[in-house]
């Protein structure tokens, strides 16, 4: 078998990381501008579109679970999520954006995307482009889910 599907594989993940690195120092500085951090953003927008539990969310973002809970307790402290009764797992409650949550993160995402805007124009990226190398993610993690179970 050749390796040539698995070398381009191994390149595309590497190249995956580093644009996640990147992605999460500018992050980083553009939630400083707000007094917030890239983890609480991240969490932030991972609980935007409906309550989920904190194991859900790690999942979600790559990181362990224990990490996702210690910026989850932060955030509750601050008022920006709140924790709700899980139907389904009575130990696993489900973390849901306030309404203080939701400023915060409509304050990052504002001034997040005239950054990201001018990056899409210099790297010369459609909106198809985005939408085909979204698809082949989405199918390789479909694929990854299918074989772990998950």
């Amino acid at each position: 078998m050749s390796t040539v599907p698995l070398d381009a594989y191994r390149l595309l993940i590497a190249d995956v990381y580093e644009l996640a690195g990147e992605s999460r120092r500018t992050s980083e500085v553009l939630a400083r501008e707000v007094d917030q951090s890239a983890a609480r953003w991240h969490v932030l927008s991972v609980v935007s579109d409906g309550p989920r539990t904190v194991a859900s969310a790690a999942r979600r973002l790559g990181l362990a679970r224990q990490s996702v809970q210690r910026v989850v307790d932060d955030l509750v402290a601050a008022g920006q999520v709140e924790l709700r009764a899980n139907p389904d797992h009575v130990r696993a409650p489900l973390v849901a954006l306030t309404a203080t949550g939701a400023s915060t993160l409509e304050q990052l995402v504002r001034r997040s995307d005239a950054d990201r805007a001018a990056l899409l124009r210099r790297a010369g990226v459609s909106p198809a482009d985005l939408d085909q190398a979204r698809g082949v993610l989405r199918r390789l993690l479909t694929a990854l889910h299918e074989s772990t179970g998950d």
